[in-house]
């Protein structure tokens, strides 16, 4: 059962069907396959956490709260952002069905998660997640391999931050899009992009104006052509050649 109260404590206790349906829940997840939950057993998961909802534009969690749970998208794409000391919103990244948030085990949180679709997130709580990595190597294995593709994430916004043409920051962005929903769907020259183009600049240091006559320029060369919700690249080849890949 969905719960669209994140605020409500874990319950430690539950009749039969209650258990029955958490466990079948697991069973079902259409990202069990390619997250960290396929290092453990169904119950072992079900038992620490639970399945919220989030409406589009809704807060998962802000940036400075107590962090008391970690987070595995389920479904839809969430945005991480951080506010800058002069007002500012800086983009920090992108999270995509399969994806952990709060692995950093901070005392609160480092950035905001916001909704860009309709979001299903599983939440752990942090203290019982701590508790089963400690005695699960199997696990521990899976979050750490985890963490390092995050980091390699990291690296390579850091790389689209510095010395790259707006061309080429939008090339990696619209392949970077494409990868990270290949796990679910596969490979597609389709790649949806439910962010709006602020949110795009954001996350490349680029202003709206730029990200929009980019984008124009791309679809006027034929390398890709803009579709509602999205792009569907038209020349793979080419736009790998633009973004240096």
């Amino acid at each position: 059962m969905l719960d669209m109260n994140p605020h409500v404590p874990l319950p430690r206790q539950m009749d039969l069907g209650d258990e029955l349906e958490r466990h079948a829940r697991c069973g079902r997840c259409p990202v069990r396959d390619f997250s960290i939950c396929a290092a453990q057993a169904e119950n072992e998961l079900s038992d620490i956490s639970r399945q919220i909802m989030f409406q589009t534009k809704a807060t998962a969690f802000e940036e400075g709260a107590r962090a008391d749970a970690v987070w595995n998208v389920v479904s839809g794409a969430v945005l991480l952002s951080k506010l800058l000391q002069d007002g500012r919103r800086q983009v920090v990244g992108i999270a995509a069905p399969g994806d952990l948030l709060g692995l950093a085990m901070q005392a609160t949180n480092s950035f905001t998660a916001t909704a860009l679709t309709p979001v299903t997130l599983c939440r752990f709580d942090r203290a019982r997640f701590a508790e089963l990595l400690d005695r699960t190597p199997r696990l521990m294995r899976r979050v750490f391999a985890r963490y390092a593709s995050e980091l390699a994430q990291a690296q390579d916004h850091m790389l689209l931050l510095g010395r790259r043409s707006a061309e080429e920051k939008v090339a990696a962005f619209l392949l970077g899009q494409r990868a990270r929903w290949a796990p679910l769907h596969g490979l597609s020259a389709r790649v949806d992009l439910p962010m709006t183009r602020q949110d795009i600049g954001d996350y490349l240091g680029l202003t709206l104006e730029t990200v929009s006559r980019t984008m124009t320029k791309l679809a006027q060369r034929k390398i890709i052509a803009v579709i509602p919700d999205g792009v569907r690249i038209l020349d793979v080849d080419k736009l790998s050649s633009i973004a240096c890949l």
